[in-house]
């Protein structure tokens, strides 16, 4: 048995490793087929709206060289499903449970936070910042940071569980809106959510996605999320969940070196429903090479 501390503390939530799923990523159902949900660290369940969103047209998931597209639009049935389904599903594991919320106004993302305060199952509250705001003429929420400060306040009143905000990449500094999410009262943040990428096919002459852009994560992201978490770990005090990327154990351990308290995996889910579990039989194997027997030291030790 490894001699390595994986246990981490994230915004109060004491989870027994660092590696969490990412939002869409994600299938408790599908995945629990083929391993225990009890292993993970934490589960986040895909985004979900006050009321059922269709989602976009397909195509709209698209291959690329070192990861993928995806324009599924939040496709979701809504929270009241969501309550009925999977929170009931996930009593049986023993892992934290996050809740990843999506709206198209303050008033949307409240309803959702509102719908969750009663449910015990819920260990943390993710507000997905990239949504369109339709009062502001479909600016994103999170590009912003008066924005980010606006719905930020706001959803934190409504929400009783630990509030993580989910950063979008496809900022000029990424610090500005990790501050604002912060002094709006965030207890957490995630980064990074996915980059803007498009893929045309030149034979039919036509994007690949139906909606021609979409969002760009795996391997080849991960440069940017690492140096994205890197510079917020440095302007704030609040833990950070980091995304983009990750594959390996060594991932893992380079976005905790950056300063991330936690880690989730994303595409690598997709890729191979396993993925979670071989990096968590590598991770003490790689720990312990390294010389590192609590995973907590390493956390933002560079400079």
């Amino acid at each position: 048995m490894s001699k390595v501390n994986l246990s981490v503390n994230l915004a109060g939530v004491d989870l027994k490793n660092p590696l969490v799923t990412a939002s869409g990523t994600f299938n408790p159902q599908a995945h629990s087929q083929f391993y225990d949900l009890s292993l993970l660290g934490g589960v986040t369940l895909k985004g979900v709206a006050d009321v059922a969103w269709p989602g976009n047209p397909t195509p709209r998931i698209a291959e690329t060289y070192g990861g993928m597209l995806n324009s599924v639009g939040l496709h979701n049935p809504g929270v009241e499903a969501m309550k009925k389904e999977d929170l009931p599903f996930m009593e049986q594991f023993d892992t934290a449970v996050i809740v990843n919320t999506a709206g198209h106004s303050i008033e949307e993302y409240c309803r959702v936070s509102e719908a969750l305060q009663e449910e015990s199952r819920v260990d943390l509250v993710e507000l997905n910042i990239s949504c369109p705001n339709v009062k502001e003429g479909g600016v994103t929420f999170g590009t912003d940071p008066k924005m980010v400060e606006k719905v930020v306040a706001a959803v934190k009143k409504c929400t009783k569980q630990p509030l993580i905000v989910k950063l979008s990449p496809n900022v000029t500094d990424i610090t500005e809106i990790a501050k604002a999410a912060e002094a709006a009262g965030a207890d957490a943040l995630s980064l990074i959510n996915t980059l803007f990428g498009m893929r045309i096919d030149i034979y039919r002459k036509k994007p690949i996605l139906a909606q021609k852009m979409g969002g760009f994560s795996g391997p080849a992201v991960k440069p940017v999320a690492v140096r994205m978490v890197y510079q917020v770990h440095k302007a704030v005090q609040i833990p950070i969940l980091g995304m983009g990327g990750v594959m390996t154990a060594e991932d893992v351990i380079e976005f905790i070196m950056a300063g991330a308290t936690a880690v989730a995996t994303g595409t690598a889910n997709l890729v191979d429903p396993m993925a979670p579990v071989k990096i968590l039989e590598e991770l003490p194997q790689v720990l312990e090479k390294l010389g590192v027997t609590d995973i907590n030291e390493i956390r933002g030790i560079i400079e």
